[in-house]
Parts: structure tokens; C-alpha cells; sequence
């Protein structure tokens, strides 16, 4: 793969002294890191976070290489302009690729899984530059993360170099978030997620942790912190001629009458749609309705998965994802309360590159009479908003049944799936959160909501109610603390 971006060399920015002697510089750079070793250890800990040991990972500005071995890649290359600091790095850590090159002309010809910058983006003379020739190095499934200083702390930064608490560097870059954010944006990026970081760069026992790890994560200190986390994907990388297969995963238990308007109305999507239904246990003729569904229709792809037990929805959609071969994962309710034909706009969003896990809202149209109770919509209502906020994305309904993905993604949630535990009975959250922590794009699509026309719902307001507060207090425990 060849570069995004070539041009004429620009030089960075220089200082208008004297540039150390490699000794002396490499002398500093331990210096500093030895005084500031909480601070150091703190960043390494948050981007191992976003970046898995065993990816490809490029990172722009390596220094001495120690966050890039620290992240354990598979193929690690660090860009590093200071020739001083690239050679003591690859002399330090021989397994790394370590290129001796300026931020805006590199070129390595490869792509890689992450991208990482450390505060490299205040040293970049054209930031929009670098960001372009990064697109070279992408795959459609590439993150770039950037940890970059508040612009607030300019003058507290500026004190601290001043009385020896931090190294003296030539005048550089002071971006606000918008200007990243932009800049990423005029460069084809989007970014998937936000964090603000660091309340206190200092280890003050106790104190520092509820800092940083809480504190940190309410307005208005988010405003506060130090350090920005950015995570990005690349946009335009997708091939959109191809047609991928499709795998519609249905948990049913008692819904006998809707089975036949499932077949009837799920539409032919990609190269070929198969229809998974996952019975539990059902009592009223679910599984025979099934069957002679299978029987009639021998021009569609169906098959029934026994759950063999009340598992739950959560359960069965497992289930029907390991028994699916398709691309795509998608769920349908049973119920027909969103209708099937929605599933076009879930397929066309994932195809497009729009999104990676996507999931449907119920409330953004007017809701059909009966379709939800009222105290049940004030609920979806006030959850959506705390999860907006857990989350770092934006929700407007985190229960709609509805969901797609590509198998890929979901690979990733299910090899990751421990960290949460086996606690979610719907089949959502165990998605939801898992997406979230492998920083991929939630992207939600309003869909019309219906009443349900055969059978009884299965919602149990109140003991649902406070599975959804316990599932909440996980999700700031394992996603906005770590």
C-alpha cells in the first residue's frame, strides 16, 4: 500500500538554539522520564486500553520506543525524527522498527491495526499533513488514537518548565479538542470516541487514583484534565461493490403466529440471506410452525436452533450467531414490532462504512398506540441518556431489539467477552458494551415501533428496571473508571 500523501519536504519545527549533543539528549529524555515516571506510566496504561497486545501498531513520534514495546504488538514501527532517540530506541528495543524520518514525509508502504500518537501532535509543523499521509497506513478497520495536552494547562505547562518540573521545549502547536477533532475530520477521520484524562499528573497516594480514575469523568472536571484521548477510524476505505452474505438471527419463544410473517417479510439482502430462528422451549406450536416454514419455503435459507432451555434472548442470540455463516450478524425480534423490512437501512449502513454496530432506535418516530407503555418510555428515555454518558457515544434507545454488525466485530466483543461477565439476559448489552470497548462506531437507526399483534411480552418492568441499574453500574465500573 502506498502512502495517501506526497509532496516536498517541510521542515519541523526547529529551536532557536543550539541542538543538544545526542548524549545530552538521550540523557534528558531519561531525566525527565524518571521524574515524571507516574505520569509516563498513566499514559502507557491508558492506550493499552485502546490498543490489544499482538496488533500491527504504528506510532508517530516514538521517542525512546516505550509505550510502543509496552504495547506488545506483533509488528511494531515507531517514527522518530531525532536521530538520537530513534537509534537508542531500536539499540533498547531490537524487535521494533524504529525509521529515523520527520512526522510530514514518512512513508512505511504497510498498514497497521492502530496508529498511536503521544503528544507528538504539538511538534508537527502541518498537523493536517501528517493526519493525510496516516490514511496510507490504514485498513477500513484501522484506529488512530491521539492523546494530546488540554490547551487550558498551556500556562500551568509552561510554570513547570520553568522551575525544572518539566523539560523546556520550543514554542509548538496549543490545539483546542475542536481543532483536533476538525483536523481529523478534513483529513477523512471520524471519531468514534472522546476521554478526558488526568486531573493530577502527580502520584499522590490515594488522592491521584480517585482523581483521575472518577473525578475526572464528572463535568465540570472533565473540562479540566490534561490529557485528551481521541480515538478515530478512517472513512472511505470500504469496498462498496461487494455483496456480502447476511445471517438474520430470531429468538422466539411462543410466537407461533408471527414465524410466517418473519419468512414472508425478511428480505433477500447481500449475496444470500440465511434465517436462523432459536427456539426457547416454546409451548404453543412455535417449533411445528418453524418446521413447516422450512418445509414450504424450500427457495429461502432457514434453519431452527434448539436452545434446549429458558436461556434468555441473550443466550439465544449467542447461539444463533455460532450456528450463523454469514458476514453479517443481524437480529430481529420475533414479535414484528419493528418490521423486517427496516433490516435494508442496518445492511446499507454497514456496507457503506457508516457504522460497525448498528442499532436501532424506536424513539425518534411517534410510537404506534400500545406500542409502549408510558412509564416504559420514560425508562428507555433516562437510560438512553446515562448510557450516552457511560458510553462516550451517542444513545437514543439502548433496548430496541434490532442490531447488525459484521461477523469480524463481533469476533472481537465475543473474544473480549470476559471482562464483563455473563450478565445481560437481553442480548443487547453484552453488544453494546463490547463495541464500545473495542472503540468501534455505534451508529443508530430510527425505526417505526409497532404493537405486538400475537402473543405476550416477556418485559417485566420492574425486575427488568433494575437489571438495567445493575448493568449501568458496570458499565462505570469496566468503562468510564478503567
Amino acid at each position: 500500500m502506498t502512502p495517501a500523501f506526497a509532496g516536498p519536504i517541510v521542515p519541523v519545527f526547529t529551536s532557536t538554539v543550539d541542538a543538544p549533543a545526542p548524549c545530552a539528549e538521550l540523557a534528558a529524555e531519561r531525566k525527565w522520564r524518571r521524574r515524571n515516571a507516574y505520569y509516563y506510566a498513566q499514559l502507557h496504561r491508558l492506550f493499552k486500553l485502546h490498543v490489544p497486545a499482538g496488533a500491527r501498531v504504528l506510532e508517530i513520534g516514538c521517542g525512546a520506543g516505550d509505550l510502543l514495546a509496552d504495547l506488545q504488538p506483533s509488528y511494531g514501527v515507531g517514527i522518530e525524527p531525532s536521530r538520537a532517540l530513534s537509534h537508542d530506541a531500536q539499540r533498547r528495543h531490537p524487535r521494533l522498527n524504529i525509521i529515523n524520518d520527520r512526522y510530514d514525509r514518512f512513508a512505511t508502504g504497510e498498514s497497521f491495526d492502530y496508529v498511536v500518537i503521544s503528544n507528538a501532535v504539538g511538534h508537527m509543523r502541518d498537523v493536517q499533513r501528517v493526519f493525510e499521509r496516516l490514511r496510507g497506513c490504514c485498513h477500513s478497520r484501522t484506529r488512530l488514537v491521539v492523546a494530546y495536552f488540554n490547551a487550558l494547562w498551556e500556562p500551568a505547562l509552561a510554570a513547570a518548565s520553568c522551575i525544572g518540573q518539566r523539560r523546556k521545549t520550543s514554542s509548538g502547536n496549543w490545539l483546542s479538542t475542536d481543532d483536533i477533532v476538525n483536523l481529523l475530520s478534513l483529513t477523512d477521520f471520524q471519531v468514534v470516541r472522546k476521554s478526558a484524562e488526568l486531573l493530577l499528573p502527580k502520584n499522590v497516594p490515594l488522592l491521584s487514583a480517585a482523581l483521575n480514575r472518577v473525578v475526572a469523568k464528572f463535568w465540570p472536571f472533565n473540562k479540566l484534565a490534561l490529557v485528551t484521548f481521541f480515538v478515530a477510524r478512517p472513512m472511505g476505505l470500504h469496498d462498496r461493490s461487494m455483496r456480502p452474505k447476511c445471517s438474520v438471527i430470531v429468538p422466539t419463544h411462543d410466537e407461533r403466529g408471527n414465524i410466517a410473517d418473519v419468512v414472508r417479510h425478511t428480505p433477500e439482502l447481500g449475496s444470500h440471506t440465511e434465517i436462523i430462528f432459536v427456539d426457547g422451549a416454546s409451548t404453543d406450536g412455535t417449533v411445528q410452525e418453524i418446521e413447516n416454514q422450512i418445509h414450504t419455503n424450500p427457495n429461502r435459507d432457514i434453519r431452527l436452533v434448539h436452545q434446549g432451555r429458558r436461556g434468555g434472548k441473550g443466550d439465544a442470540v449467542r447461539r444463533g450467531f455460532a450456528a450463523a455463516t454469514g458476514d453479517i450478524l443481524m437480529i430481529l425480534d420475533a414479535d414484528l414490532t419493528v418490521v423486517p423490512d427496516e433490516l435494508h437501512k442496518f445492511y446499507d449502513a454497514l456496507v457503506t462504512g457508516r457504522g460497525e454496530l448498528i442499532n436501532g432506535t424506536r424513539l425518534v418516530y411517534p410510537l404506534e398506540d400500545q406500542a409502549m407503555r408510558p412509564l416504559n418510555k420514560l425508562a428507555n428515555k433516562m437510560f438512553s441518556l446515562l448510557f450516552s454518558w457511560l458510553l462516550n457515544q451517542r444513545f437514543r434507545d439502548t433496548l430496541c431489539g434490532t442490531k447488525a454488525l459484521w461477523r469480524c466485530q463481533y469476533e472481537v466483543i465475543a473474544a473480549n467477552r470476559r471482562y464483563f461477565g455473563e450478565m445481560d439476559p437481553f442480548g443487547d448489552f453484552d453488544l453494546i458494551f463490547g463495541a464500545a470497548r473495542a472503540d468501534q462506531k455505534i451508529l443508530e437507526i430510527p425505526v417505526r415501533y409497532g404493537p405486538r399483534r400475537y402473543g405476550n411480552t416477556s418485559i417485566h418492568r420492574f425486575r427488568d428496571g433494575w437489571r438495567l441499574w445493575r448493568m449501568s453500574w458496570v458499565a462505570f465500573r469496566k468503562l468510564k473508571m478503567r
